[in-house]
């Protein structure tokens, strides 16, 4: 056994009863091969797991040298945002629909996790970001996102309008239905189908994606990832701040917005095997014909 990775978690899918035959497996799996198992409160809320020692999210973190996640990639992007403080490194098994960030399937997941605990394995260190939200000087909202930091328009049929400036420089006055501010992880989310540029994971940028803007000559920037990002509302009826379509703020016209880096990173683990140009053709279909 890898002595590295003794105590291991298992989070599958909230509320989802199909997690519970394969979470079983790999606790059964994981438990021959000499690993305490722990398995998150929620989790074990949904299946019959009473041979496992159960936890809260917040110590299981404290106490577990891996976290497999079984779900999809917005199971993963939660557990993420959670977890980052603690620096438990990640493993994610897909039983979603597109698994960028949940790289193993339930066919080879015995297969990998054997030569991933053996030490053959690569770590990737993935940027988050953190959103405030400040009114009158207060401060009313504060997030992570691993994916992606969202403004747009809500019932609304009108376009929003926003000052945006860099590390305190103006940049631009946006009028479009939204803006996307992404990490690489994000941009093949919903930046991609706002037509922002793939980020290669490993860089340490952010992408500024508008929203259907009114004025076509507004198209995506990368910034570097110790930019300062700063937002003035400008237009403010039915707008709202998300951070992975998870936390909701709902904005007012003098509300100011700060996104930056988080100063911790969320680490991942692949097999050695894995190839994120591989995983795009698969996801993205690049390379078929029509």
């Amino acid at each position: 056994m890898n002595s590295t990775f003794e105590t291991i978690a298992l989070i599958g899918k909230f509320k989802k009863p199909e997690i519970t035959v394969p979470l079983l497996k790999l606790a059964e799996y994981l438990t021959k091969k000499g690993h305490q198992i722990l398995i998150d409160q929620l989790t074990a809320s949904q299946i019959v797991a009473e041979t496992y020692s159960t936890l809260p999210l917040e110590e299981i973190a404290q106490q577990a040298d891996l976290a497999i996640v079984i779900g999809g990639d917005g199971t993963m992007l939660n557990i993420a945002r959670k977890l980052v403080s603690y620096d438990v490194p990640l493993i994610g098994i897909n039983q979603g629909r597109l698994g960028f960030l949940t790289d193993l399937s339930l066919d080879n997941m015995f297969e990998m996790l054997n030569e991933i605990l053996a030490g053959q394995f690569e770590t990737e260190e993935r940027m988050l970001l953190s959103a405030q939200v400040t009114r009158a000087g207060i401060s009313k909202f504060n997030s992570l996102a691993f994916n992606d930091v969202v403004l747009h328009r809500g019932v609304s049929s009108g376009m929003i309008e926003l000052e945006v400036r860099i590390d305190g420089e103006y940049m631009n006055t946006l009028r479009s239905d939204g803006l996307i501010i992404a990490t690489p992880t994000g941009s093949t989310a919903y930046a991609l189908s706002a037509g922002g540029p793939i980020l290669f994971p490993s860089l340490n940028l952010i992408a500024l994606v508008p929203v259907c803007p009114h004025t076509l000559s507004n198209r995506p920037i990368v910034v570097g990832a110790d930019a300062n990002i700063e937002i003035n509302m400008r237009s403010s009826v039915n707008v709202g701040i998300n951070c992975d379509s998870h936390a909701y703020f709902d904005l007012e016209q003098t509300d100011h917005i700060v996104i930056k880096r988080h100063p911790q990173t969320a680490r991942l683990l692949h097999s050695i095997n894995h190839s994120y140009y591989r995983m795009l053709r698969e996801k993205l279909g690049w390379g078929e014909f029509p």
